[in-house]
C-alpha cells in the first residue's frame, strides 16, 4: 500500500465494518439504533468475508476487492431494490436512514475495486522518480562518458 487513496479506502472499509459490527450487536440486544440489518443471518455471514476482504485488499489482491463487491453488492443490493419498491407505502426516515446506508454499501465496493484495478497498471509498470532520471536517460549517459574521456588531470 503506497498510495494515499489505498489507505483512505482501508480506513473507511475498517470503519464501515466496525459501524456494521455495532448494528448487529444492536440489533441482537434488541437495542434501537440508526439503522437494522435487513437479515441477521447473512449480516453475520458479511462481517467474516469483510475481514477476509479487508486483509485481501490490504494485501493488494484484486479477489478482496471481489469478494467485498459481490458480498455487499448482494446484501445492499438487494436492500436498495425492497426499499425502492416499496416507497410508496409509507416514507419516514428510518426508511430514508437504511437508503443512505445502503448507498454507502454500495459505493464503497465500488471504489475500492477501481482503485485496485488502476492500481495494477501501476504496479506492472513503476515510475520512480528518484531513479528514473538517471537509468532511463540514454542521452545523460553518453554525456558523462563523453566527458570522462576528456578530462586531463595535472600533476
Amino acid at each position: 500500500m503506497k498510495n494515499l487513496t489505498t489507505y483512505l479506502f482501508v480506513i473507511f472499509m475498517i470503519m464501515f465494518w466496525i459501524f456494521r459490527i455495532i448494528v448487529a450487536f444492536c440489533y441482537n440486544l434488541g437495542i434501537d439504533f440508526i439503522t437494522q440489518p435487513t437479515d441477521f443471518n447473512f449480516e453475520i455471514v458479511l462481517l467474516f468475508l469483510t475481514f477476509v476482504a479487508i486483509i485481501l485488499v490490504i494485501k493488494r489482491s484484486t479477489l478482496g476487492g471481489l469478494i467485498y463487491l459481490v458480498s455487499y453488492g448482494l446484501y445492499f443490493g438487494t436492500s436498495i431494490f425492497n426499499i425502492v419498491a416499496n416507497m410508496g407505502q409509507g416514507i419516514n426516515i428510518n426508511i430514508y436512514m437504511d437508503l443512505v446506508f445502503d448507498f454507502i454499501g454500495i459505493a464503497l465496493p465500488l471504489a475500492v475495486l477501481f482503485d485496485l484495478l488502476l492500481d495494477k497498471n501501476r504496479k506492472a509498470h513503476p515510475v520512480d522518480k528518484k531513479t528514473d532520471w538517471f537509468y532511463k536517460n540514454k542521452d545523460f549517459d553518453r554525456k558523462l562518458d563523453e566527458r570522462a574521456d576528456k578530462n586531463q588531470y595535472r600533476l
